[in-house]
């Protein structure tokens, strides 16, 4: 694929992007209409992979994005969350193929958050939703143990944005530790839990997404 991604791991990434490319005839997965796409979307994925810490949790897994190919390089543990039982069934395939430690769990992130076997025990939570920032911290700073980070991929990020998934972190437990250039205007923003998420979150269903914290 690229330099720094050995001969082994590009053939199980290789594996991976088939199986989702296969899957997508059927169901509604990827935009990418073939392997070099796919492969893109794979090496952006893997961005992470020096950040991240097992057990992993990817909130809106989707088509395993980036939660899978950052098992694969990594060989931690992962929990897929996806709350749509097509795109699960997938993920739970695809770990079974490629042999890696993991579970699918089909529910969504609102509900997940506040159980005790999952809340407050990842060292790592990413997640590929679309919504602001601070919407996207709430779906995910809840599942951190303390010490552990959530890894949000974004676009251009404007100063009132910044600003309020900054603060937004606070509430939540957590605080803006780091922000890194990918390419181009687009971000790597990390958060890192300092004590326990409140009771109040996350809200209930797709409240986070409409009314972010601290963005108005």
């Amino acid at each position: 694929m690229e330099a720094g991604v050995g001969e082994g791991l590009a053939e199980r990434l290789a594996i991976y992007a088939a199986l989702v490319l296969a899957a997508n005839r059927r169901i509604n997965l990827t935009g990418a209409k073939d392997g070099a796409a796919f492969a893109a979307h794979i090496l952006d994925a893997l961005t992470l992979r020096g950040d991240v810490r097992s057990p992993l949790i990817d909130v809106g897994s989707g088509n395993g994005l980036p939660g899978i190919p950052l098992a694969i390089a990594g060989a931690v543990r992962v929990v897929l969350l996806e709350p749509i039982k097509k795109r699960a069934g997938f993920l739970e395939e695809a770990l079974a193929v490629l042999g890696l430690d993991g579970e699918v769990i089909s529910r969504r992130a609102e509900e997940a958050g506040r159980e005790p076997g999952l809340r407050e025990a990842f060292a790592t939570a990413t997640a590929r939703a679309v919504g602001s920032s601070p919407a996207v911290a709430e779906l995910t700073v809840p599942f951190l143990a303390l010490g552990g980070r959530a890894l949000l991929q974004r676009g251009s990020l404007a100063e009132s944005e910044r600003n309020a998934v900054h603060d937004a972190a606070l509430v939540l437990g957590a605080e803006l530790v780091g922000e890194r250039a990918i390419d181009g205007e687009r971000r790597l923003l990390i958060l890192e839990k300092r004590t326990p998420t409140g009771p109040r979150f996350p809200r209930r269903d797709g409240i986070p997404t409409k009314r972010p914290l601290c963005l108005s």
